[in-house]
């Protein structure tokens, strides 16, 4: 872990391992580390970087929306596959955020993602660790040379990623009722039998 928290904290990119795929990674304060990261996938500037923290408390250092919504999903899916767009902090890198300002987070279930995230003490980058167009990949041994090759630490030691569909992507439209941006490893019967009402992005 050294390694790659010496990485970030270099400005360089790194790949490791979270709950469904492995994830190319950065400091996510930092707007050139960022930039990296876009330019290693060959990724569209207008898509927004998703980024992973170690911990609910750890949502102050992305967004000031503290909503009981928020803290319901929180309570329910995470540590999960679970991602939630919110208004992003205005001094975080724009390229994290859509075009009304919002960002998507989650604490991860993975492990040593979580732990990356807690000892860096600022969420960090998750995007899969997969040039662009490529399929993401859960299995060392199917990560891309290239990508590697232009990273400045990796970790790939187990627990290994579980593979499957990726994070799910959610926004909270009101109380009790959720957007479903993309449905992943959190369905939407999961997301009903907590009691949340759901819509589908069109």
């Amino acid at each position: 872990m050294h390694d790659l928290i010496k990485a970030m904290n270099d400005g360089e990119a790194v790949v490791y391992p979270t709950e469904t795929l492995y994830a190319l990674g950065c400091d996510a304060t930092s707007e050139a580390a960022c930039q990296k990261i876009i330019d290693i996938k060959g990724r569209p500037g207008s898509k927004p970087l998703p980024m992973i923290v170690g911990g609910i408390d750890m949502l102050k250092l992305v967004t000031q929306e503290q909503p009981s919504m928020l803290s319901e999903l929180a309570k329910s899916f995470w540590p999960g596959p679970l991602s939630i767009l919110v208004k992003a902090l205005p001094e975080l890198p724009s390229v994290l955020s859509d075009e009304e300002g919002y960002t998507s987070v989650r604490w991860s279930g993975h492990p040593f993602a979580a732990e990356l995230s807690r000892r860096m003490k600022k969420p960090i980058v998750a995007t899969s660790a997969n040039l662009s167009g490529k399929p993401p990949v859960a299995l060392p041994e199917d990560l891309d040379s290239d990508l590697l090759e232009q990273v400045g630490a990796t970790y790939l030691d187990p627990p290994w990623p579980k593979g499957g569909k990726p994070s799910t992507v959610v926004r909270v439209k009101s109380f009790n009722r959720l957007e479903v941006i993309r449905e992943g490893a959190v369905t939407v019967k999961m997301l009903c039998d907590k009691g949340f009402s759901v819509t589908l992005a069109k």
